[in-house]
């Protein structure tokens, strides 16, 4: 399952209304870490299956959704549960590390 784009057209229906748990990653196409993470957020994606969504949102497109979830650097993720934020983590990881951050958050 690959990562899907979000925007406040579908963010309440592919996120908050979502069924099963939601990474949403804040990022901006001049982000150099958002883009060093992203291929490692696609693998996870695929590694997980159904188990969770990775969704992908630009701030600069999307700049009220960031505001709404005080977002003030990027890349922050957030694990969506039940429309609610979950666990938030703010900068770039290793793939290792937010492969068990996500893993140990929707268990």
């Amino acid at each position: 399952m690959a990562t899907v784009k979000v925007d406040k057209n579908n963010f309440q229906t592919d996120v908050l209304n979502a069924k099963e748990p939601v990474v949403v990653d804040f990022w901006a196409e001049w982000c150099g870490p958002c883009k060093m993470i992203g291929p490692s957020l696609e693998e996870i994606s695929a590694e997980l299956g159904g188990k969770v969504k990775i969704a992908k949102l630009n701030i600069d497109e999307n700049p009220e959704l960031a505001a709404q979830f005080g977002v003030r650097s990027i890349p922050t993720l957030m694990i969506f549960k039940g429309g609610e934020v979950a666990d938030m983590k703010v900068g770039a990881a290793p793939k290792t590390a937010l492969s068990h951050w996500i893993s140990g958050s929707v268990a």
